[in-house]
This record gives C-alpha cells, structure tokens and sequence, in this order.
C-alpha cells in the first residue's frame, strides 16, 4: 500500500519559493480526506528549528534519522547553497536509500546538484539551472542533461530554481494528485496566467471536496 504521506526536508538557509507551490497543492486542507489525497511533513537533520533563505522559522515534524522510504510516497529536496558544498550529504544519502527501494525523489535547484554527486542522475533524464552547474558535481550524467524546466524520469525529478511551478507539475503529476487534463489547467493557471484554466479548476475542486464530506 503507498503511503500517503509525502515528505519535505528543511534545514537551514533553503529557498523557501521553489517548493512553496508543490506542498501547498498536495497539502491543501480543504480535500485532505478526499480519495487520493497526501500529507506533507517536514524533515530536519535533527528537531531543531531551522531557518529559511526568506527569514522563516520552521520545526521539523521529524528527523532525518527517524525517516524510512517505507513510511513515504516521497521525498522532496529544496534548494540551498549547502548542497554545494556538501553540508548536506545526509540528506543525498537518504536520496539514495529511497530511490533503491522505488520511492521517488524530486529535488529543485542545488538539490539536483546532490542527486548528480550522489550519482542518482548518472543514468536519468535530468535538468538544473545549468549543465555546467552539475558538472562541478563531478557526476558521469552529463549525456543525460536536457534542456527543460522540469524532468521526470522514474523515480528522480529534477528541475531548475527558477521554475517552481514545473517542479510542481512534476511533483503532482508524479504522485497523482491531480488527472492529467486538471493538472494542465492547474499548470495553464499558474504558470501561463491563463485565467480560462481557473474554471476548469475550480469546478474540479468543488467536486474534489463535495466527494470527501
């Protein structure tokens, strides 16, 4: 049975914008008990509270340690200078337990450039906010590199920091979330401001949320 809780890592300095809109779409209150739905709760290297790039204090729900792919449906890995330079290898090597037991992993920005060190892109499809970037990682996937956004090959997403919103798309379409023709009305809505999507939407979750009374 897959868990229907996703989780998030938090530590210190990460870019709060660039997984903002993926957990509050999986997270919304409104339909958490409807057919399909996830939770979202927050993992720390330890329960301390950390502190976002934006000034946000956050207490982890769990720590790292506590945390098993087994209990997950998955993990998603935030952007932060740390992955650089290599604060946050922990976090790259519960990457690598998940994808080893078939858990995806969706990781934004710097996080692509752990997943590259931690040679989980080696083999996959896979993106960043530049080629060169994830060269410096050392990796031997650089074949795989694409020009896009936001990539999902199996169990790894990968997407660049300035595309919040195709890492989202990714991440729901991944776990279901949403169908696919709702998931490109959410997309058309809040990437493309294409106010015609937000009927589509808006009548799907009104249905969405009659359905789970």
């Amino acid at each position: 049975m897959t868990s229907k809780t996703v989780h998030t890592a938090v530590f210190d300095t990460l870019a709060d914008w660039e997984v903002g809109a993926a957990i509050a779409h999986i997270n919304k209150p409104e339909w958490q008990t409807a057919p399909g739905s996830y939770e979202v709760r927050t993992v720390g290297r330890t329960g301390d509270p950390i502190v976002t790039m934006g000034g946000v204090r956050i207490v982890p729900d769990m720590t790292l340690d506590d945390l098993t792919p087994e209990q997950s449906a998955m993990l998603i890995l935030p952007g932060a200078d740390q992955w650089i330079s290599g604060q946050l290898a922990d976090f790259e090597q519960k990457a690598t337990e998940f994808v080893a037991a078939g858990v995806p992993v969706a990781g934004i920005c710097g996080a692509t450039f752990g997943l590259a060190r931690a040679g989980l892109l080696d083999s996959k499809r896979h993106t960043s906010n530049a080629a060169v970037f994830l060269e410096y990682s050392g990796y031997a996937g650089a074949g795989h590199y694409v020009e896009e956004l936001a990539v999902t090959d199996g169990d790894v997403i990968t997407a660049s920091g300035t595309a919040p919103f195709a890492f989202a798309r990714e991440v729901l379409g991944r776990l279901g979330v949403y169908e696919a023709h709702i998931l490109r009305a959410w997309y058309r809505l809040y990437a493309d401001n294409d106010a015609a999507a937000y009927a589509i939407l808006d009548e799907y979750e009104h249905a969405r949320t009659a359905d789970a009374r």
